[in-house]
């Protein structure tokens, strides 16, 4: 349960959630249910009484802080029914810590709120942060309470997931491969994966396959449990195997890699330069290059040519070819990739122009148009997409097209 009035809004996302779920799943736990709450400590209250009511290990993150707004504690020890007291150790450490920073003030009073135990639990160290969590055996049942950021929740997890989690879990492990897969849309993936399905769900042991799609970005989750991990981790080889056969080279990636990594890593394993030249994607095909660590081995330039005056000024577009054919045409993007190449002195060139929208399309050329280009010394790809969404879903596809394109051009 994801604790917090900010995750009832469209400006934040609980994605703690997604990585307790892994981290149970790799335990044979399974999860039931997932609840966001606001900050409103007898809505939190109502509700963890209900869901113990259905649990055995319920997990809350979040609202562990100090200041009002924080209720997670108070919300707890009335649904448990179990009194709060402070606990000076902590207190304590709380002083230290802030003496340790280097603040001219003193802590403040309010700090100790994270100090502040239901009767009976027990105290969980965070290394990275101040407030601790807390851990509580309550009637045959586990209740969990963790901090919300991240880089503070993670590490407590791994730590009770290594030692208490794992001596309390029984169910066998949930392993999980993940197959990505471009250039097809969901519907085919589905149909031609249907006799998979049916031989998966009588193997011994058996295979669920889940499709996550979004614009530009197809994953298929291929899980089993099995109580010898090498039995699992045969069939998952064999399934995936499997998927390669039948997708072919719409696979780019079996081993959790991210389409910038692969590229990347084609790039690199073959000393070659990219250079890069963008119009309606702005940037976005770079930065995801460079998003990788490493990622300067092979990647050289990127110029951003928004305008037709910077496509010919940096570029070297003929003005005549953008009168004749127009920016967003395959002669120009072809023009770009061959300009953005011949000026870093690169191996690859790429050339991305489009209309990304919601305004700017003709009949002949509608929003979501987009050309893409990628040319070598010996070879020259442009192909013409409509991607559908908004801007940005439309600069995403683009920016997928994109660096698929020089994915298969590499292989």
């Amino acid at each position: 349960m994801a604790v917090g009035s900010e995750l009832l809004t469209p400006s934040k996302f609980d994605t703690n959630s997604l990585h307790i779920t892994d981290q149970l799943n790799r335990l044979g736990l399974d999860v039931v249910a997932k609840a966001v709450v606001g900050d409103a400590r007898d809505e939190l209250t109502h509700m963890i009484r209900s869901l113990l009511g259905r649990v055995d290990l319920l997990i809350l993150c979040g609202g562990l802080g100090p200041t009002d707004d924080d209720v997670t504690r108070e919300a707890v020890a009335a649904a448990l029914e179990r009194p709060l007291t402070e606990d000076d150790a902590i207190t304590a450490r709380l002083r230290e810590r802030f003496k340790a920073r280097g603040f001219a003030m003193p802590m403040p009073e309010i700090n100790r709120r994270q100090a502040m135990v239901p009767a009976g639990a027990e105290v969980i160290e965070n290394t990275k942060g101040s407030a601790p969590g807390l851990w509580i055996d309550h009637d045959g049942k586990t209740v969990l309470l963790l901090p919300g950021p991240p880089r503070e929740l993670k590490p407590m997890l791994a730590a009770l997931v290594e030692g208490p989690l794992r001596e309390r879990s029984s169910g066998e492990p949930l392993v999980s491969r993940v197959v990505r897969i471009a250039g097809r849309i969901e519907s085919d993936v589905d149909q031609v994966l249907q006799p998979l399905y049916r031989e998966w769900a009588v193997a011994v042991p058996a295979i669920s396959a889940t499709i996550l799609a979004a614009p530009g970005a197809i994953e298929l989750h291929v899980s089993a449990r099995a109580s010898s991990p090498e039995l699992v981790d045969r069939a998952l080889d064999t399934a995936v195997q499997r998927v390669v056969s039948v997708i072919g080279a719409d696979v780019y990636s079996t081993d959790g890699r991210k389409l910038e990594q692969v590229v990347g890593d084609l790039l690199a394993a073959r000393g070659l330069h990219i250079a890069l030249a963008e119009s309606c994607t702005g940037g976005l095909i770079t930065s995801r290059l460079t998003d990788v660590p490493g990622s300067s081995r092979y990647v050289d330039q990127s110029i951003i040519t928004y305008s037709n005056e910077a496509k010919t000024e940096l570029l070297g577009v003929p003005t005549e070819l953008l009168n004749a054919h127009g920016a967003v045409s395959e002669p120009v993007a072809l023009a770009m990739a061959d300009g953005v190449r011949v000026r870093a002195d690169a191996d690859v060139g790429v050339g991305v122009t489009g209309i990304a929208g919601p305004t700017g399309g003709t009949p002949e050329k509608p929003v979501g148009m987009v050309v893409v280009a990628v040319v070598t010394a010996s070879d020259r790809r442009c192909r013409t997409f409509r991607f559908f969404g908004e801007r940005e879903q439309v600069k995403f596809q683009a920016s997928q097209s994109a660096l698929d394109m020089v994915r298969r051009l590499l292989s």
